[in-house]
């Protein structure tokens, strides 16, 4: 493992993932059979860890969000206070974020020389700038593509709720636990704490609540993004045709947004308490258990869901609306490998697809892991 200041790259155009013969290989490298890999049923192998927490090109601690990018897999190594990128042929990795103490400081110098506070996820935008939220400095980060020069774009590094309508760098926010950038040039933040979802336009820079009351109670179906509460807004998704997905923590649900009528409907969880049920039904009926993490698969119209509490990530078939287990056994541990069924998880976090091949990269935290699910 280096430590390196990212440098802009031209990305390709499968966004800096791999594709399914790519995937094939690296799987084969960490010594599955390719035989394994090439049958009808899927299989799960680690990418990077070894079950102990660490920070090596073989150990993470506790990793949360993932993305592809330039260059590989971009992920959140939470306890390691550090944004790491694995070259996913050479497993070598790379420190993007985070001098490994846990604080708020380093704006205006290189990213690698930060101090970071819980960063939970990263995403890019379209000019290959790195956004980091960071739970408990209350703030997002942004790492300017070109220089690796880090700054903050949103909150204070104050918990509260201020500043709508105004400068987001100004702005409170309360424990920022997901970020997306939409089609607009618009930076969502689930602003969790503050049981919203607040907007940053990047173009100016103002901030303002896009969704959520600020009461944690139940979205009622049909009911319009502005104005309505939402019960624990924990991790985002978009589909490639722009409709967003939102799982919310505490209300066990995972909600859609109709981009035309801009009302919020129910797609998967009852609502309610925590349960693990109602695989092989509709996923409206089934229960969930704190999700927190969404990706999107368009290779199969599906939505993946890292129903946390229950040590499990969940799939739904967007066409059947109906739920099952993808990875997990429902019982908390670790593998074994490579039989998805039969793999144990410990509270994943962060989902993310690999567009071209359907690759699912599981960041399965408390295991110390990040797994790949092939197609």
């Amino acid at each position: 493992m280096t430590d390196g200041v990212l440098r802009s790259r031209s990305r390709s155009s499968g966004g800096g993932g791999v594709s399914r013969r790519e995937a094939l290989a690296a799987l084969i490298a960490l010594g599955v059979a390719p035989e394994s890999l090439l049958r009808a049923a899927p299989a799960v192998t680690t990418l990077i860890g070894n079950g102990v927490p660490g920070l090596s090109d073989t150990q993470v601690n506790n990793p949360y969000g993932v993305t592809t990018g330039p260059g590989g897999l971009y992920f959140c190594d939470l306890d390691n206070q550090r944004i790491r990128l694995l070259d996913v042929n050479t497993r070598r990795t790379v420190v993007v974020a985070g001098s490994g103490e846990r604080g708020y400081s380093g704006d205006g110098g290189p990213a690698t020389m930060a101090a970071l506070n819980m960063p939970h996820e990263v995403v890019f935008d379209r000019q290959d700038n790195i956004y980091i939220a960071e739970r408990d400095s209350h703030v997002v980060r942004r790492i300017a593509a070109g220089t690796a020069v880090v700054s903050t774009i949103a909150g204070t590094g104050t918990p509260g709720f201020s500043g709508d309508g105004g400068p987001a760098n100004q702005a409170q926010l309360r424990q920022p636990h997901s970020i997306v950038v939409d089609a607009d040039n618009g930076l969502l933040i689930c602003d969790i704490g503050n049981q919203r979802i607040r907007r940053v336009d990047l173009a100016t820079g103002v901030i303002a609540t896009w969704a959520g009351t600020g009461a944690a109670q139940p979205t009622p179906d049909g009911a319009p993004r502005t104005g309505t509460p939402l019960q624990g807004p924990r991790t985002f998704a978009f589909a490639p045709d722009g409709t967003l997905y939102l799982a919310l923590r505490e209300g066990n649900a995972v909600l859609k947004l109709d981009r035309a009528s801009d009302t919020w409907t129910r797609i998967a969880g009852a609502g309610g308490r925590n349960g693990y049920a109602g695989d092989g039904g509709p996923a409206r009926d089934a229960q969930l258990g704190g999700p927190k993490g969404l990706a999107f698969d368009a290779t199969q119209n599906a939505l993946f869901i890292a129903d946390t509490e229950n040590h499990v990530i969940r799939r739904v078939d967007l066409a059947s609306g109906i739920i099952t287990t993808a990875l997990g056994t429902g019982v908390r541990g670790d593998g074994p490998e490579t039989s998805p069924a039969e793999c144990k998880l410990a509270r994943p976090h962060g989902l993310c697809v690999d567009p071209r091949s359907g690759v699912l990269y599981v960041a399965d935290s408390e295991a110390h892991r990040i797994r790949i699910l092939a197609p």
